[in-house]
């Protein structure tokens, strides 16, 4: 039979403290509930279903571009009651799975096992945990069989020391699931409609109840405040980091690098520490990444080094090249091969020809550089007139002096020289030294001013 995943997203998440709705707070980059229907399509549904409450509006727009079919639920009364907002466009011959927006590292494999374990039944997934917390607890009887699940606030002084949890991820038949839900009530002490009472059901019924245990309590932890939240992302990150050693990457400190997004490196790539990877960040072979980097958006080419403290962002790079330390490219920067960027360098919607160098402190900003070209220090581009922005031009194998400022629109031509501290306006001929700037004066009467007293 076909597959439907119902996703479970509508709490409000009260304890996280914020105006943002829980399933949007991220973990990885991205938000709790886009884990969850990654994870959720690669099983392959016909639909997936997301039933939302709380900021409604915010968590469909977040999601516009997904092909998902949204629920409401006006009012949160339990999880049961959620699913039931869902069952009437739910088909009656499709098998049904569970999941919760908020508990984001359930592995496809755990899934599938749990898929597989329901059969004409009921399939739960389970873990055991050294601390259960609030978690539902699995009862089973003295054959080892599941007899019902019940929330900590229902159970026993007995039963609360028992180790093993309910995940809430349920695997069933539609045509069970809505005949079930049917005879769920609220006799509880939350007064709330819960899926838990599922496994009951299925027990009085005779029907084949099977417990699917994940192989990490990772896989069922669930977010309900910040410092959850933060002990998900240090896993999360640690199992990252674990992938990319595998695939022959080289950290400094597994422990400190964030990857908020998707890493894709070559071989032989070597990261050092404190460094953050946001989007998607693709590293070549032999590409080296200094200590506190951070990466957004950017691909860079084979053989480039990353020195220590740079900042880039919407970025291509070339082969070779050498940035930093403490460079910046901002959006929309192109580096050909063997580029040189250097200390306190911000280059920004530009692009830079073969073996090109701006060694320190300068400022290129809608630039097209050439090839071979030098620029000094301190060399900086008027790229904006207080309305427009205007593109600066410099051809191949110039050489710009130190402190010099290039007033946009404007070209240098092949082989130009310009000496250093000069304001170019102008357009420069072809392999000239062009200097433009004021003849030094001395004021003999001149006096430094003096401080008043008082």
């Amino acid at each position: 039979m076909a597959l439907e995943i119902l996703i479970l997203a509508a709490g409000q998440g009260k304890r996280m403290r914020s105006r943002l709705p829980k399933v949007l707070h991220p973990l990885g980059g991205r938000p709790l509930l886009a884990h969850v229907i990654e994870t959720a399509r690669a099983l392959g549904p016909v639909k997936i279903f997301v039933v939302h409450g709380h900021g409604a509006e915010q968590v469909r727009e977040a999601f516009r571009s997904q092909n998902i079919e949204w629920v409401l639920q006006a009012e949160q009364r339990g999880t049961a009651h959620a699913v039931m907002q869902a069952m009437s466009r739910v088909s009656a011959d499709a098998d049904v799975l569970l999941l919760y927006g908020d508990v984001p590292l359930v592995r496809v494999a755990t899934l599938k096992r749990l898929l597989q374990a329901a059969g004409d039944g009921l399939a739960l997934l389970t873990a055991d945990l050294d601390d259960p917390a609030a978690y539902g607890r699995v009862v089973r009887d003295g054959a080892g069989h599941v007899k019902r699940v019940v929330e900590t606030r229902d159970a026993t002084p007995e039963e609360r020391t028992i180790r093993e949890i309910n995940a809430g991820f349920y695997a069933l038949s539609a045509r069970r699931l809505a005949a079930w839900l049917k005879r769920i009530d609220n006799r509880n002490a939350q007064k709330e409609y819960y899926l838990t009472d599922l496994v009951g059901l299925a027990v009085g019924e005779g029907t084949p109840v099977t417990a699917v245990k994940a192989e990490a309590p990772s896989e069922v932890a669930g977010v309900n405040s910040k410092s959850e939240l933060a002990q998900l992302e240090r896993h999360y990150q640690k199992l990252v980091a674990e992938k990319l050693l595998e695939s022959g990457v080289t950290l400094a400190d597994p422990a400190r690098i964030d990857v908020r997004g998707e890493l894709v490196c070559g071989a032989d790539v070597s990261i050092d520490v404190n460094c953050v990877f946001l989007g998607r960040v693709e590293l070549g072979d032999d590409v080296r990444v200094g200590a506190n980097c951070i990466l957004r958006n950017v691909k860079v080419a084979a053989g480039t080094e990353v020195l220590p403290f740079c900042h880039l962002e919407d970025s291509a790079i070339g082969e070779r090249c050498r940035l930093g330390p403490y460079a910046r490219l901002r959006p929309g920067t192109e580096l050909a091969e063997d580029v040189h960027i250097g200390n306190f360098v911000e280059v920004k919607a530009s692009r830079l020809g073969a073996g090109a160098k701006a060694n320190h402190l300068t400022y290129l900003g809608d630039t097209d550089v050439g090839a071979r070209v030098n620029v000094g220090a301190g060399t900086i581009t008027c790229n904006y007139d207080g309305v427009a922005k205007h593109r600066t031009v410099i051809e191949d194998d110039c050489f710009i002096g130190s402190d010099a400022t290039l007033v946009a629109p404007v070209r240098i031509a092949r082989g130009s020289y310009i000496g250093a501290g000069s304001t170019i306006n102008e357009d420069t001929p072809p392999g000239q030294l062009t200097i433009a700037r004021a003849r030094q004066v001395s004021i003999p009467s001149w006096k430094p001013p003096v401080k008043k007293k008082g």
